[in-house]
């Protein structure tokens, strides 16, 4: 996708060779005309799935959910990273590490609003290590749906997220993937 590969080498910053920082644009600041690419993008990726559900993780893939979700016409439905007194107790849970917090914490979906008869499509802005994805698929198991497939905005191949859903028979899509990053130079594949 040319215009978020443009976007990322204007205004992305590397950190330490490992992290890239896109927070002017996708996951702090928000560039509303650049996530309606990403959702048209997304809708053109996954046209042959029955959707009904999209399934993300607070926070910062919300906004990406949902204005790819407009083009879907279906639900966004968030796993929350927090324990909430409004939740209730009858959730789906999955521990996730997280990479670039450096911590684990537990994410939550209340089963109200995820069904067996459901057809996710996971959203997420990034795939590094695979542990945020992994969480997701393993909630949408938990609830005996179907994962109908998964779209990532940026992929970083070097640390091999993308094998840990090799076995996985979702469809797996990611907008970009950056190859590497040295001396704060960005590659993509």
């Amino acid at each position: 996708m040319d215009i978020l590969k443009q976007k990322i080498l204007q205004c992305a910053q590397v950190i330490d060779d490992r992290i890239i920082k896109v927070d002017s644009f996708l996951n702090h600041q928000l560039d509303i005309k650049l996530f309606n690419e990403i959702g048209k993008e997304f809708k053109k990726r996954f046209a042959d799935r029955e959707i009904t559900k999209i399934l993300t993780v607070e926070a910062s893939g919300i906004a990406l959910a949902s204005i790819t979700a407009q083009y879907f016409d279906v639900p966004v439905l968030f796993a929350k990273k927090h324990d909430a007194s409004n939740l209730g107790k009858d959730t789906y849970e999955s521990d996730v590490y997280s990479f670039t917090k450096d911590k684990s914490y537990k994410i939550r979906v209340s089963k109200e609003y995820l069904q067996p008869q459901d057809k996710v499509l996971i959203i997420d802005d990034f795939l590094a290590k695979g542990n945020a994805m992994a969480g997701l698929i393993d909630i949408v198991e938990q609830a005996k749906a179907e994962v109908a497939g998964i779209g990532i905005v940026i992929e970083k191949s070097a640390q091999k997220g993308r094998a840990m859903f090799k076995e996985h028979n979702s469809k797996l899509e990611s907008l970009v993937i950056i190859e590497s990053m040295n001396n704060g130079e960005i590659i993509f594949k």
